[in-house]
């Protein structure tokens, strides 16, 4: 059992200044023996190396044709992802079968405990110092090889400690996961509230004295009476101007569904986003709607030009019908995203058709209304969005902690 007043001695090392006096401290390749065997997937099922672990094979992961040139997983095994864009990908599998050989495999050892490896591999000190070993001409894509790793200085902890030490994180993780969990559930929760306010403002208005008439359209049903009923098809102008990849330039605005939050239209920054193909331009002003897996509801309200991916459908507004705002909020309602993703063909790449949503019949309010409830909906929703942003930030700072925590532990600077 560890001991309350722990002694420690300095390794020399910049991400593990020291250890408890008692612990071993030695090479990786000292520790660990390096799996070659290469396999076909033919006879050892595919596998994946996940931020989550080892899994069954992802439908996203990029195939090959090289099925025998794979590399062999035994279970107990510990497989990281060698290549620094797949930072915290590896973990010890509880399946057999293959691997990409962009992964290293190490066989079981004889020093530790599986959860311990497990967890002493992939906390974010090791992978800092795992992927400083890496060589390559660009920084966020160079690889590190076994010969490179098993110079790291790994802590050998006595397997009772081990056992000590897993468990320890075992039980936190579980009441950290517990609490993301009721986070996630809040978050969730208020997300549904914020759209509700959404459906009701957009569907019928913020007068409760206005008189209603039936729309006729069974989707839509009643619409107050001095809204008209009008195809969207005769009330916006698509662009379906594709430009090839080649020819956008590199600092040109680019947008790829990626980058739009379901249901707000917010913009996520992922970097700038590679095109398969051809792009598609917009302007300030302009309404984005996403026609691939309409479910996923996605929208963006342009605020400059640039170029999308051609999965988006690029509206321009008639200002005679709408306001770019209300139109947005109109493509995001949940009875809107419901019919046109009623409507989608292809069982792998569900898409909607322009045509099925460009003759679907929108009900429009006068232009004055349509600011009025546009004014509404972010007077409504502002106190639920701050609520959301604190819940997720609680999450973002308790995994935070959760990282902290796993690597104090198996360095031995936690008390337990």
């Amino acid at each position: 059992m560890m001991v309350t007043a722990v002694k420690y001695k300095k390794t020399g090392m910049d991400w593990m200044p020291e250890v408890p006096e008692h612990w071993d401290v030695k090479r990786l390749g000292g520790l660990f023996e390096e799996r070659k065997e290469t396999v076909s997937e033919n006879d050892y099922i595919p596998l994946s190396v996940t931020m989550k672990g080892i899994v069954l094979q992802l439908d996203s992961a990029a195939k090959t044709m090289h099925v025998d040139n794979r590399k062999k997983v035994c279970i107990g095994d510990f497989a990281i992802n060698s290549r620094s864009d797949r930072r915290g990908s590896g973990g010890v599998s509880t399946l057999e079968g293959s691997v990409s050989i962009v992964n290293t495999v190490l066989k079981p050892s004889a020093y530790y405990l599986p959860e311990y490896t497990h967890f002493l591999l992939t906390n974010k000190l090791f992978q800092d110092e795992y992927y400083a070993k890496g060589k390559g001409i660009v920084a966020d894509m160079w690889s590190t090889r076994f010969s490179e790793m098993k110079t790291i200085l790994l802590p050998v902890p006595p397997k009772d400690e081990q056992d000590e030490i897993v468990q320890y994180i075992k039980a936190q993780e579980d009441k950290i996961n517990l609490f993301i969990q009721k986070k996630q559930r809040f978050i969730e929760l208020l997300k549904e509230q914020r759209q509700s306010v959404i459906d009701l403002a957009i569907t019928q208005g913020t007068n409760r004295a206005t008189k209603f008439i039936d729309s006729s359209e069974k989707w839509i049903g009643k619409i107050p009476q001095n809204w008209q009923l009008r195809k969207l098809k005769f009330c916006v102008s698509l662009n379906s101007n594709e430009i090839d990849e080649t020819e956008i330039d590199e600092d040109v605005f680019k947008l790829a569904l990626e980058n739009i939050d379901k249901w707000t239209g917010k913009f996520i920054d992922t970097g700038n986003p590679l095109f398969e193909g051809k792009g598609v331009p917009f302007k300030a002003g302009d309404v984005l709607f996403n026609k691939l897996r309409p479910y996923l509801a996605k929208a963006f309200i342009a605020k400059s030009s640039g170029f999308c991916v051609g999965e988006l459908l690029v509206l321009t507004p008639n200002a005679e019908y709408f306001t770019s705002e209300f139109l947005f909020q109109r493509l995001m309602t949940s009875e809107f995203v419901d019919v046109v993703n009623s409507s989608t063909y292809g069982a792998k790449m569900p898409r909607a058709s322009w045509n099925f949503i460009g003759n679907l019949k929108i009900p429009i309010p006068p232009i004055e209304e349509q600011k009025q409830i546009v004014s509404h909906i972010k007077t409504e929703t502002a106190t639920i969005d701050t609520a959301i942003v604190k819940a997720e930030r609680e999450i973002e700072l308790i995994r935070e902690y959760k990282e902290a925590m796993i690597a104090e532990a198996v360095m031995g600077k936690r008390k337990l």
